[in-house]
């Protein structure tokens, strides 16, 4: 009867022990769920300053254009 008890005791907690193993990888799941959505955030930052690299370019381009054009126009001579 001693021996049946203490299997049980067993049994019980080494269910226990698996039911921790499961909050444990449910938790590390989560984690790395948390970390790719922490990585796709630093990637549209990423995309979204370069964007905005292009917008400055963009604007970079057009103001010497605008310029070339003026000084054509104004016959100044571009060295």
């Amino acid at each position: 009867m001693q021996a049946d008890a203490l299997t049980m005791q067993a049994n019980a907690l080494t269910m226990q022990a698996d039911a921790l193993t499961m909050q444990a990888d449910a938790l590390t799941m989560q984690a790395d769920a948390l970390t790719m959505q922490a990585d796709a955030l630093t990637m549209q930052a990423d995309a979204l300053t370069m964007q905005a690299y292009a917008l400055a370019l963009q604007g970079i381009t057009k103001f010497n254009l605008l310029q070339t054009n003026e000084m054509l126009y104004l016959g100044i001579k571009i060295k």
